[in-house]
């Protein structure tokens, strides 16, 4: 089992940024690929990007390519997600998930956290 808590959502006008993090507690954190999703309201929640267990390997949502980043600090138990360049189309709430394989899709995540809002004003 891993439990996984986000932090880092709040309000905040186009253009402007934000760092997620997801704080993990209980089995080996670095053992796990790291994801991040989002759900906006009336729609499925969705791929942003996936970073590996090793933080080597990376992979984005066409949407946010260019002006998210995700990156991990294993000494930490802590994954980010850099959000720069925001726009009203990011509003949304952002999980982050964990599960040893290196996937994009939803169902192959076992672990996610409770998640965190993220609005992006116009």
């Amino acid at each position: 089992q891993v439990q996984l808590v986000e932090s880092g959502g709040g309000l905040v006008q186009a253009g402007g940024s934000l760092r997620l993090s997801c704080a993990a507690s209980g089995r080996t954190f670095s053992a796990y690929n790291m994801g991040w999703f989002r759900q906006a309201p009336g729609k499925e929640r969705e791929f942003v990007a996936v970073i590996s267990w090793g933080g080597g390997t990376t992979r984005y949502a066409d949407s946010v390519k260019g002006r998210f980043t995700i990156s991990r600090e294993n000494a930490k138990n802590t994954a980010y997600l850099q959000m720069n360049s925001l726009k009203p189309e990011d509003t949304a709430v952002y999980y982050c998930a964990a599960d040893g394989t290196y996937s994009t899709n939803i169902k192959d995540y076992d672990y996610w956290g409770q998640g965190t809002q993220v609005t992006v004003s116009s």
